[in-house]
């Protein structure tokens, strides 16, 4: 019987271990990036500029897609190369009238593709454009974005010249946050996105495998979209994603340009937030559903099968797991074998705080510009609560002093069930930030909830908002939820800079 519990102690440190693979491997990507200087595509790019048809999708853009057409037309990129058509997908608003105008405006380079029957989806729209796009031999090249992105006047020019080696299908840019005014929630994806592309995606030009083509900046060759059949998945949520496994798939690269800057309205509430990141998480079960012959799995005509990558991927993928797992062994060590649980709850959060200093550090640095104006939320990044649990289990002797002295001389005094109350609370809290972040979510519609939810996801952490939503999806796809594509509203707020 002994032997039986001991033997089921061990295997509870093991699942709290557990939730320090996905840190170790955080750790791993960022240190990639440090080699990227070695896996450039740069040497085999030579100045290309192929014929480019912007494909838009469309629906209820009038706040937004007039300056989007505007600034596409004052790219540094030749006029005569460069057709934009916008696929109006049956919109009720002023989309029709302001497009129109961008057309006569710009005579043979802007283009309305009215679409009589809307609300299909965003790949049946973009299929809409790229049938008229692919019926001539004019397009040499496809760059499918969002109506509200704000492109750099050298980004598709230094997209465009990957193309040059024709071992080359995609190319996709930096997007970034630029609503200005923004707000907390903005600043936290400004810094997110740092990490999700200026970091992991030159980790993932390193690996030689790109997870995501970013949905606003996906500039295809020709040839490679013939390849993959012309057409965008329309039986998943995450189209962009499928079509770069397909292309990757079909033997050619996939390549992240991290100088061409694309600038985008994200939502300023977590409402907005919650029905994107949904719509992303329920893409990204379905892909691992869908590629699941795939992972790890090495073939030689790509390296989605590397063992690397499909780490990378499930470690992200599974995190909301791993942190429900890592909190409930350790609450249930915490009443078999209190000091079994003190220990790997110590070396976990040790763990999670050198990973904590080392990738916010190296954030904060990749891209001062919008580490600066987002410092505070970097720093916030895990929220208050697991900042505070991190200086705790890296300064014991802190908490000791703040216990057995400060609190005394404040006429608190905690009992020994008190403080073990408090030690119970740390051990739940990784799967506990999830809920009261998602409370931030549920407040938010309320009297005071913009307050309210701020303070939950301040408290909580912007990471565990993007876990709880990431759970949902999991529960959505088990109850085969109705595949709906939300669109997220624009108001025209992105300001790029001068």
């Amino acid at each position: 019987m002994r032997e039986a519990l001991l033997g089921l102690e061990w295997l509870l440190v093991a699942a709290v271990m557990l939730a320090a693979l996905p840190l170790l491997v955080a750790d791993y990507q960022f240190l990639l990036v440090g080699l990227h200087f070695r896996r450039l595509h740069y040497a085999k790019c030579a100045p290309y500029l192929p014929r480019v048809a912007v494909v838009i999708p469309a629906w209820n853009e009038a706040a937004v897609i007039g300056t989007s057409v505007d600034r596409l037309m004052h790219l540094d990129y030749p006029l005569s190369a460069l057709r934009i058509i916008v696929v109006d997908d049956a919109s009720t608003d002023a989309t029709p009238e302001v497009v129109s105008a961008k057309a006569a405006e710009y005579p043979g380079n802007v283009i309305h593709l009215r679409r009589d029957r809307g609300g299909e989806g965003k790949a049946v729209t973009l299929n809409h454009g790229l049938d008229l796009v692919l019926a001539d031999d004019w397009a040499q090249a496809i760059l499918i974005i969002d109506a509200d992105v704000i492109y750099e006047p050298v980004s598709l020019r230094r997209m465009t010249r990957h193309l040059a080696d024709p071992g080359v299908g995609s190319v996709t840019a930096y997007i970034k946050e630029g609503s200005r005014p923004g707000n907390y929630l903005t600043r936290f994806i400004g810094f997110e996105y740092i990490t999700a592309q200026a970091a992991a995606r030159r980790a993932q030009n390193v690996l030689g495998a790109v997870a995501c083509l970013a949905g606003g900046a996906q500039l295809h060759s020709r040839a490679n979209l013939e390849a993959i059949g012309g057409r965008i998945d329309t039986t998943s949520l995450a189209e962009d994603t499928f079509t770069t496994f397909k292309t990757q798939m079909a033997g050619r690269t996939v390549v992240f340009e991290p100088h061409a800057t694309v600038w985008a309205e994200e939502p300023g509430d977590i409402g907005g937030l919650w029905k994107q990141r949904l719509r992303w998480a329920r893409g990204n079960v379905q892909v691992t559903k869908q590629f699941r012959r795939v992972w790890c799995r090495p073939s030689p005509t790509h390296r989605l099968g590397s063992v690397s990558f499909s780490v990378f991927w499930f470690c992200l993928f599974l995190l909301p797991v791993f942190m429900i797992l890592a909190s409930s062994s350790l609450i249930i060590l915490y009443f078999s074998n209190f000091a079994i649980a003190w220990v790997v709850f110590h070396v976990l959060w040790i763990i999670n705080a050198l990973t904590y200093v080392f990738i916010t550090s190296f954030v904060l640095m990749i891209d001062w510009v919008t580490g600066r104006h987002a410092w505070v939320e970097g720093v916030l990044f895990p929220g208050v609560i697991s900042v505070s649990i991190i200086i705790a289990a890296c300064f014991p002797r802190l908490l000791r002093m703040i216990f057995y002295d400060v609190l005394p001389l404040m006429g608190i005094t905690l009992t020994f069930a008190e403080r073990r109350a408090l030690v119970l609370f740390a051990y739940a809290w990784l799967a506990g930030s999830m809920l009261v972040a998602y409370l931030g979510k549920a407040v938010e519609p309320r009297r005071f909830g913009r307050l309210l939810s701020t303070a939950c996801i301040y408290i909580a952490g912007y990471g565990p908002l993007l876990c709880a939503c990431t759970f949902t999806s999991y529960i959505k796809e088990l109850r085969h939820a109705e595949m709906k594509w939300d669109k997220t509203e624009k108001t025209g707020k992105v300001a790029m800079p001068v």
